[in-house]
């Protein structure tokens, strides 16, 4: 080769690289050519990503439709880089479970996370466990249950070994025509039962030990009725908040109110305590303290029950047709949330019966007929499905063994674990 031609060569290859290596650096940092952005203009953009975890593990990912990656076997998880900034349609499958679909943005140099997701089983078994029941109470520990069957007659069932044993039956009351009007687990002693047994215009009240072979019976004081003078208490974080018949709250010796809270004679009352939260229930009305005006407001019309999320971070509130969300305090992860923000989660025609925490970011409820699990990561949509059908289904999620029981035609079911 001559030395003219070496020198072209040279030239060439100089200008190529000059041209080339910019591009290069400029790709590997992100950068890159936008044909179709929302403004219209093509554009030099940087990229952004995707990140999700997944339970269970192993499962695909569709992005608009496109099959992209799967989880990772250990973690199940799945990022997805050097995306344009723009709204992205995300499918989680796998075979066997519901769909997870959710549209995400990507912004420039920002990665869209969706940590929480759990896909469920289309077809969930579900095994019998007792048969000819008619209610039945969950033990504390969540180990063991109480069944009644007719007759009437109560028995217990150790959910580890599936072995029955008899408790109680109406015989050992020695009354005539009684009934059992209502049963709870002791607060100090998860062995130990109350009951309150009606017989004709009488109303008797007993103790059941349970550890005992056999259960021992026997007859309690009748709780101590109310007196005149009003007063509601409740103990949060060491510290014991009061509400006595002014209407006024209490923090220990501290006043908290300015205004204090209309009370009505003849009216039920419960006080709620929650991180940076205090309720007061009156009725089905329920109030918010608002510290900043020191007196209470209204908050919720209808309620029926108020649950805090297994991290203690959320609080599930529901009507006959609504269920609710309010973050006690604030969420940083994606969708980030402030101390007091509420979402609405489902509203339904059929009703709301019952519902339970799955976990921190999964609700199960039952409408009608229908048990469903929704999500409590708005964005976009809340993804609600259809997770069994039983008639008139009684619900009771036990958060020890991942499983669901269900009460339905006079027969209790669980489901396999959940998780």
């Amino acid at each position: 080769m001559t030395k003219k031609a070496r020198t072209i060569l040279f030239a060439v290859l100089l200008v190529l690289f000059l041209l080339f290596a910019p591009a290069l650096i400029f790709y590997s940092q992100g950068y890159r050519i936008d044909f179709q952005p929302p403004e219209g203009r093509i554009k030099i953009t940087q990229t952004g990503g995707i990140f999700l975890k997944v339970v269970p593990k192993q499962v695909q990912i569709y992005l608009d439709g496109k099959l992209k990656k799967k989880t990772d076997f250990f973690f199940g998880s799945a990022l997805i880089e050097n995306l344009l900034p723009k709204k992205y349609k995300i499918e989680v499958r796998k075979e066997g479970y519901f769909t997870w679909q959710k549209n995400l943005e990507v912004k420039e140099k920002e990665v869209a996370e969706a940590k929480n997701i759990v896909l469920f089983p289309e077809n969930a078994n579900f095994t019998i466990l007792a048969k000819g029941v008619e209610n039945f109470w969950l033990s504390p520990n969540k180990k063991e249950m109480v069944v009644k069957e007719p007759g009437w007659s109560l028995k217990l069932y150790d959910l580890e070994t599936n072995i029955k044993s008899h408790l109680v039956d109406e015989t050992d009351f020695f009354l005539t025509e009684a009934s059992l009007l209502s049963l709870e687990f002791s607060k100090d002693n998860p062995k130990e039962i109350s009951l309150e047994i009606g017989a004709r215009e009488q109303l008797k009240y007993f103790t059941l030990t349970i550890d005992k072979i056999p259960p021992v019976l026997n007859e309690a004081t009748p709780p101590a009725s109310s007196s005149e003078d009003f007063g509601i208490s409740q103990s949060f974080g060491g510290e014991n908040y009061f509400l006595d018949n002014f209407g006024n709250l209490f923090k220990g010796e501290e006043k908290l109110t300015d205004k204090p809270f209309p009370i009505k004679t003849e009216t039920d009352y419960s006080l709620d305590i929650f991180p940076n939260f205090i309720f007061l229930k009156e009725n089905q009305d329920l109030y918010r303290f608002n510290p900043e005006s020191k007196s209470f407001e209204h908050f919720f019309e209808g309620i029926k029950n108020l649950k805090t999320s297994p991290d203690q971070r959320k609080l599930a509130y529901s009507s006959d047709h609504e269920i609710w969300v309010l973050f006690l305090q604030e969420k940083t992860d994606p969708p980030q949330k402030k101390a007091g923000d509420k979402i609405l989660i489902a509203r339904l025609s059929k009703g709301i019966n019952d519902y339970f925490w799955l976990n921190s970011d999964y609700l199960i409820l039952n409408s009608g007929e229908l048990i469903k699990i929704a999500e409590i990561d708005e964005r976009d949509q809340i993804n609600i499905i259809d997770f069994a059908s039983f008639k008139n289904p009684e619900i009771f999620w036990n958060d020890l063994n991942k499983k669901l029981y269900i009460l339905s035609n006079g027969n209790i079911y669980t489901s396999e674990s959940l998780f």
